[in-house]
């Protein structure tokens, strides 16, 4: 059986305002229009189908949000029970509410994104649930279609894709379905990582930073690590100059591009993550 709600097929807008000021071609990946809308939908409807497939008992992940509210909804789509793991007080309100809507176990721990996803892959190893984050390879192969699409809307590679570095998952996604020929990865950190209001990147350690490194390599791209007002600053730019609301993480790619000018004319390609809607008190605060 294969799980789905709709996934991928997102909209690539060209961004004329950002374009204007930045000298770049500048294109928008909406991945918020996504079913939960995130990314995380691509590679949930493979790896929840692929749970389902062998018979577990449900799935588990840890997460900052998105994970929790994509890996809930498919698997109360697939019957299966879900359990989201936590780091107290570290989730949007919005990404909760989805998560609990959806029937899913909230586990709260304490500490970081990084305790929280040693709890996931303890209960994965002693319990027989599937752990969907991005260590499982079916989400991986999920999420590289969102690359298969660009070049596909856009007519060919971009020069240049800018996307926010938060675990590495989504990096190595791309690469996977961009194949040999890869654009600049351009990735947008917090150098905040612990306590980032960009709470969607609040992850110490990245779980695919050797991946990374390697995607850089191949690339010739760079990680630029990003001030708290840096970020804030893109992710309003964002909604202000193109009508595009996402979460605040969404727009690392943006400020990883503004804070780094790329050669005249190039083809970028900025992948905004998430809806702005997941976030709610971001936009107060």
């Amino acid at each position: 059986m294969t799980v789905t709600l709709g996934e991928g097929h997102t909209p690539l807008l060209p961004a004329p305002r950002l374009t204007a000021r930045l000298g770049v071609e500048v294109w928008l990946k909406c991945e918020g229009a996504n079913p939960t809308g995130s990314f995380k939908d691509r590679g949930m409807a493979v790896a929840v189908s692929r749970a389902l497939e062998h018979g577990a008992p449900g799935v588990v992940c840890a997460s900052t949000g998105n994970t929790a509210a994509s890996a809930s909804a498919y698997a109360a789509r697939a019957g299966l029970r879900a359990i989201v793991i936590t780091a107290r007080g570290a989730v949007a309100r919005g990404k909760v509410a989805q998560a609990v809507a959806a029937g899913a176990e909230i586990r709260e721990v304490d500490g970081s994104f990084d305790d929280a996803h040693r709890e996931a892959r303890r209960l994965a190893a002693e319990e027989g649930f599937v752990n969907v984050n991005s260590v499982n390879p079916d989400r991986i192969e999920g999420q590289s279609g969102a690359a298969v699409e660009v070049v596909e809307q856009l007519g060919g590679l971009p020069d240049v894709l800018a996307l926010p570095f938060g675990g590495g998952g989504n990096t190595v996604a791309y690469a996977r379905g961009f194949g040999e020929a890869l654009p600049r990865f351009l990735l947008g950190e917090a150098q905040r990582r612990v306590d980032t209001f960009a709470s969607a990147i609040r992850i110490p350690t990245p779980v695919h930073r050797t991946e990374v490194d390697d995607v850089l390599a191949r690339s010739g791209g760079a990680i630029v690590s990003l001030g708290e007002e840096q970020l804030r600053r893109a992710w309003q730019a964002l909604a202000r100059e193109e009508g595009v609301f996402c979460e605040p993480a969404s727009a690392a790619g943006i400020a990883a591009l503004e804070a780094t000018p790329q050669p005249a004319g190039s083809r970028v390609v900025c992948v905004i993550t998430g809806h702005g809607l997941k976030d709610p008190d971001a936009v107060a605060a």
